[in-house]
């Protein structure tokens, strides 16, 4: 297994900063993943790990060894592209011998190390098949299965499900997720879908503009984003403005319609003022007392609905509902809205930056 160290990462492309100046440790053996918008600097960081693309500034070490100057080929990596790049004349075995070819491993270890790849991603039945011949799910698995079998320091996967159709997608991250645990190869892997870098990630960098925002496990930047930018990109959250009162070293937070919340414990010492609240949908529920509001709109999705109420600021709360009722939700209808308060998150109303304990102020 290898590590890999980034210190003071600069990258411009004619003049213009892609990356200004970006640390990141990437631990031995761990799923990592780097997630953010279309040009947010993820496949460019992900090209200069590979090699690909130079570096204006900085260091890239494997094991603490500096490898700047080593040629992709000579840092031991498997890449698995959007496009699969397999080659259209060669069966799956052979596509996934090739690199072992240009490393001259003999013809039985190889023919070993191919049954064992192909296995890994449940291709074996198929080796012998064409690519025109095959899906593109199952294209993807033999790129998989080529990049793995050289046996490589490190996987890089630039947005590898990303051709693939919605069912698809979960089949190959579980595929994915699974062959990486196997082999145990420290894997960097971009995307810019929420749910995929959720569901497959030790770790998760959230990058926007070539700047790294937050890295932690994705319950950690879920439920403690660092930044309003983190909570809005990070699955869907409604986000209001509202008041913090400090007295007598009590510090609260003034819903609306009578409704207070003694937040103390939860924001840093001496924050008062106008704060943006981020409150995820299923911190919101239908019923008791609380937030006046109407039902503007609900979207059925089988085993639940995403129901938009407007309250009585003007604001928009989009909330889940579970429960088998007799009739849908009706437009205009009138609901009560009660908020989770233990899962609310708060920000500064002008940075963005989170003002909750323990947060970088």
């Amino acid at each position: 297994m290898t590590s890999i160290t980034l210190r003071s990462l600069r990258k411009e492309y004619n003049g213009q900063v892609a990356i200004p100046n970006l640390d990141l440790d990437i631990h031995d053996g761990e799923f990592f993943t780097l997630l953010g918008p279309s040009g947010c600097g993820k496949t460019t960081l992900l090209r200069m790990i590979a090699g690909f693309n130079s570096i204006e500034a900085g260091t890239i070490s494997f094991d603490d060894v500096v490898i700047n100057d080593r040629s992709p080929a000579a840092r031991n990596i498997g890449m698995v592209f959007q496009s699969y790049a397999l080659f259209p004349q060669m069966t799956a075995a052979k596509n996934v011998a090739f690199g072992l070819q240009t490393r001259n491993i003999e013809r039985a270890e190889s023919i070993r190390r191919v049954e064992a790849a192909l296995e890994s991603v449940h291709m074996a039945h198929l080796k012998d098949r064409l690519p025109g011949e095959m899906s593109g799910g199952q294209q993807q698995r033999v790129a998989l299965a080529r990049a793995l079998v050289i046996q490589p320091a490190v996987l890089l996967m630039d947005e590898p499900l990303s051709n693939l159709d919605a069912k698809l997608r979960v089949e190959m991250r579980d595929t994915i997720r699974e062959a990486q645990r196997e082999a145990g190869i420290t894997t960097v892997y971009v995307t810019h879908d929420q749910e995929e870098a959720m569901a497959v990630s030790d770790r998760i960098a959230v990058m926007s503009m070539g700047v790294v925002q937050q890295v932690g496990s994705p319950a950690e930047i879920y439920r403690n984003p660092a930044n309003r930018f983190v909570a809005e990109f990070i699955g869907k959250t409604n986000l209001i403005v509202r008041d913090l009162h400090q007295r007598d070293g009590v510090t609260t937070l003034d819903l609306g319609e009578g409704v207070s919340v003694d937040v103390t414990s939860t924001i840093a010492p001496g924050v008062s003022g106008r704060v943006q609240v981020s409150v995820r949908p299923e911190a919101v529920r239908a019923g008791g007392s609380g937030l006046q509001a109407e039902v503007v709109e609900e979207t059925f999705l089988g085993s639940h609905s995403q129901i938009r109420a407007r309250l009585s600021t003007g604001e928009t709360i989009e909330f889940l509902e579970f429960s088998r009722r007799a009739s849908l939700w009706e437009r205009g209808e009138k609901v009560v809205l009660q908020l989770d308060t233990e899962m609310l998150t708060y920000f500064d109303a002008e940075t963005g930056a989170s003002i909750m304990q323990g947060a970088k102020l």
